[in-house]
């Protein structure tokens, strides 16, 4: 499968993965998601820098932006086409072009974020995914996604095997035992000021 480990991956680097950006911009969507940051980090203290995992074109990172004016911000993202929109948000030098399960991480950020990107992970290199998201972070990880208590695999714009949710934050403190609980909470797709798309959100904190 060329240089892909999963045909998860595959999958979002290639045209599925160019037509998510145009479905996924612009002015309310920014509005929504300033909303959902200031909500999701009220319990954590000031952040001076973050990286996400999965940033598409930034538009989470540009929200983080305006309310952390001073941020440093990196982002990881597997598209090529959506990697040259986020350059242009957070510079070449804070873009790493790459799948999740190949890239590496030197420094560590105060807060790393992942939402809406672990539900579409192959199940099986979840617990990768969970060590590198706890390596890269020297304090807070925002964990955003779809919640459903078992495992469980849902059809996603026609496609199988594309779409999996469970209890992510759950498996991350069970695997991590220096990770605590913050705070967490849910946004409704059907919000009538600032809609997501039923993200149950999880904020973590390291303590060591």
């Amino acid at each position: 499968m060329e240089k892909y480990k999963t045909v998860q991956e595959k999958f979002w680097a290639e045209e599925f993965g160019n037509d998510y950006i145009e479905r996924n911009k612009g002015a309310h969507l920014l509005a929504s998601n300033l909303n959902f940051f200031i909500k999701a980090l009220s319990n954590a203290d000031k952040i001076n820098s973050c990286l996400e995992f999965g940033a598409n074109i930034g538009m989470n990172l540009q929200a983080l932006g305006l309310i952390f004016p001073n941020i440093v911000r990196k982002g990881i993202e597997i598209n090529a086409t959506a990697c040259i929109e986020l350059e242009k948000l957070i510079g070449s030098d804070n873009v790493f072009h790459n799948s999740i399960f190949d890239v590496e991480i030197k420094e560590k950020s105060d807060l790393v974020l992942i939402k809406t990107v672990l539900i579409h992970i192959n199940p099986e290199m979840l617990e990768e995914v969970y060590q590198k998201l706890y390596d890269a972070s020297s304090k807070y990880i925002l964990i955003a996604e779809y919640y459903n208590p078992s495992p469980v695999s849902v059809s996603y714009r026609g496609h199988s095997e594309r779409l999996f949710k469970r209890d992510f934050a759950g498996e991350f403190l069970n695997k991590f035992q220096d990770v605590t609980l913050v705070d967490y909470g849910f946004v409704y797709k059907r919000d009538l000021a600032f809609p997501q798309d039923d993200i149950t959100w999880f904020l973590l904190k390291k303590h060591k």
